[in-house]
């Protein structure tokens, strides 16, 4: 059978279903990666669900979203995130090693793997021949326990690259033309392949760039062929062995198409306050900046920081500018550090921060209240960045130091100075020692979970009742964003191992009597706008609604990992059959919903009638026989209890 690299990718690992669109699949975990913004719910559930040890491959657990050492609340995670690793034979990267998705290329990815992580970047891994999946923390929990991992067969949408990028154009731009092309939910439902002879001109740092975001998409994820280029990737890495080659078979063939000429693009912008906002820099060059941003999963690799370092020998940031360096890992530090790069940054007024996620999830270097902010992250949701009236824009790193120095948007074309060509390094330096391997079994049944003040077991859920009547709390349009739904940032991601009280910033950035609310009800209703819950897989978007009463999200379409949040803890996710039917449903009207158990487990059609206006609504619930199952019983973590009873 003549197939693409997907396809292998997915056969090779498939456990359940036919590789037919939009079938339900099931396939095989290798591999799990988690971070501390969702790797503590992630070691919870492991404790919920009474597992001994993991059974996958490969698992690890990065700390570099919440590094900021405020108070306790961030450090007593590091210490249970530590002793889980220990308990339930997880690796555990130490806080400062680096951003969980280059230092997982770097490390520990393999061509030919499947990577399950709880974090929406995860697909970055399909730089080097991954099958690599963000999705919600139980999803990896349960793939953590030994458990497939479903999801709906996706289209296979073939982007052939033809050409070479031109000066002062790199692989951000690419993906930033996909998004100027096919908008925040244009690859929904599909996996996006690149083949064709541009791959030649693009090194394994450059697709990891394309690969992270084309989460912004919508994607489920991305994938790249395993070739020469991955081959000395893995080698500089001192992984040679780990290589395999994996391409597409002669005559394959796609359900959709694309094609990009990398000789025809420019440097491109996103302008605030979304991915899809795309435009030539050259039609915004001029606008005052207050801040650039090197660095995140986004823009990770040495030739990102060490163009920038290049850009500014001789040279000095402007004095109206803040030039924020977030180094990506430790191993590129010390590199960039051996090779002078970090002395041109120093010297020109760059400022330099650790190793980790930082701005791009809010933990500081927040921009000043209304001022544009150019950075090289994947995401410029309303307030991630921590202030609330942000105006962050998405860049290259050429284009953020094109502007850093002039103090305005510049196409980094117009500076008249040779482009620095910098490939990424044959022998970087190699720094493994902040990794903590699982120990032995016997060990590890010894450790006891630490648990700080801040930390408390998950509550107990309840099954699904055969009746809901509720008021429709809150009417929400199109594209929000886990952001909005549940902000991240330094006020609120250090809760993140507290459900309670991270629940009382649900929505504060659109509804501030949200909560107060909520505790005023037994039950609500929330009503969506398409792409309801884009962004972030962070569970406490949908856990943190759910423990103040929310029952229903009634939609026009959903994300695909927030969805799946919603259906692991209990909460219907509906869409409207007539989506004209969102417009006649206002904030305040009570509906009811009854026979559930019944028209759920005979997938029949589903009605709520508005009792506040007399009107009866078809809607539809996309859940599978499976996902019905676990969800009759209250969620995923109640019948993973039984499964692992059973066994």
């Amino acid at each position: 059978m003549i197939m693409n690299v997907t396809q292998k990718l997915i056969q090779s690992h498939l456990v359940h279903g036919d590789m037919r669109p939009n079938e339900e699949i099931g396939i095989r975990i290798d591999q799990t990666l988690t971070q501390d913004a969702t790797g503590t719910l992630v070691m919870l559930e492991l404790e919920a669900m009474g597992l001994d040890r993991v059974k996958t491959e490969v698992s690890v657990q990065y700390v570099d979203h919440n590094i900021i050492q405020e108070d306790f609340k961030n450090p007593d995670d590091h210490l249970f995130l530590h002793s889980a690793c220990q308990r339930f034979g997880v690796w555990y990267s130490r806080p400062g090693n680096g951003v969980s998705h280059p230092c997982h290329q770097e490390n520990f990815g393999k061509p030919g793997k499947t990577l399950l992580g709880s974090d929406s970047h995860t697909p970055a891994a399909g730089a080097i021949g991954m099958l690599a999946i963000g999705a919600g923390g139980l999803e990896v929990a349960l793939a953590m326990a030994g458990q497939a991992f479903f999801t709906r067969m996706p289209k296979i949408w073939g982007v052939k690259l033809t050409g070479s990028l031109p000066d002062w154009v790199s692989a951000k731009d690419v993906i930033l033309e996909m998004l100027r092309r096919h908008g925040v939910d244009g690859g929904f439902g599909t996996v996006i392949e690149y083949y064709g002879p541009g791959l030649a001109n693009l090194s394994a740092m450059d697709r990891h760039v394309i690969a992270n975001m084309g989460a912004e998409l919508g994607a489920t994820t991305t994938v790249f062929p395993s070739d020469q280029e991955v081959r000395r990737f893995l080698r500089a890495w001192q992984r040679e062995d780990d290589w395999v080659e994996l391409s597409a078979d002669e005559g394959a063939t796609y359900d959709l198409h694309d094609e990009i000429d990398l000789s025809s693009l420019v440097p491109l912008i996103a302008m605030p306050s979304s991915p899809g906002n795309v435009r030539p820099v050259s039609e915004v060059a001029g606008e005052k900046i207050y801040q650039a941003y090197i660095g995140s999963s986004a823009n990770p690799g040495y030739r990102d920081f060490a163009v920038s370092a290049m850009m500014l020998q001789g040279q000095r940031v402007n004095e109206s500018v803040s030039f924020d360096i977030n180094p990506t890992s430790r191993a590129q530090l010390e590199t960039l550090v051996r090779d002078g790069h970090v002395s041109h940054l120093l010297h020109a007024g760059a400022r330099l921060h650790q190793a980790g996620c930082n701005g791009c999830i809010g933990m500081g270097q927040a921009p000043a209240t209304n001022q544009l902010s150019l950075r090289t992250v994947p995401r410029n949701f309303p307030g991630r960045s921590g202030t609330r009236e942000d105006k962050v824009c998405l860049v290259s790193p050429e284009t953020a130091t094109a502007s850093a120095l002039s103090g305005v948007i510049t196409d980094p074309r117009t500076l008249g100075i040779p482009y620095p060509r910098i490939a990424d390094p044959d022998q970087p330096i190699i720094n493994r020692a902040l990794f903590m391997p699982p120990l032995p079994l016997v060990e590890a049944l010894q450790v006891e979970l630490v648990k700080g003040p801040n930390i408390a077991s998950l509550p107990l859920f309840e099954p699904l009742p055969d009746a809901i009547e509720a008021p429709v709390l809150l009417k929400v349009a199109d594209d929000i964003s886990t952001d909005e739904i549940m902000p991240p940032g330094l006020r609120v991601l250090p809760y993140r191992s507290n459900i309670p009280k991270i629940a009382e910033f649900s929505f504060d950035r659109l509804d501030p009597s949200y909560v107060a609310r909520a505790k005023q009800v037994l039950g609500h209703v929330v009503v969506g706008g398409s792409n309801y819950g884009q962004g972030s897989s962070r569970e406490h978007a949908a856990l943190g609604p759910q423990s103040l009463g929310l029952r229903v999200v009634l939609a026009k379409s959903f994300a695909r990992i927030h969805q799946q949040n919603l259906i692991n803890f209990g909460v219907l996710a509906l869409t409207f059959v007539n989506p004209s039917d969102y417009d006649n449903i206002q904030a305040g009207d009570v509906l009811r919903l009854t026979d559930l158990k019944r028209a759920l487990a005979d997938r029949d059609q589903l009605f709520t009638d508005n009792i506040t206006q007399g009107t009866k609504l078809q809607v539809s619930c996309d859940m599978t026989p499976r996902q019905v199952e676990f969800f009759l019983r209250g969620g995923v973590i109640n019948w993973m209890k039984e499964q692992i009873v059973i066994r």
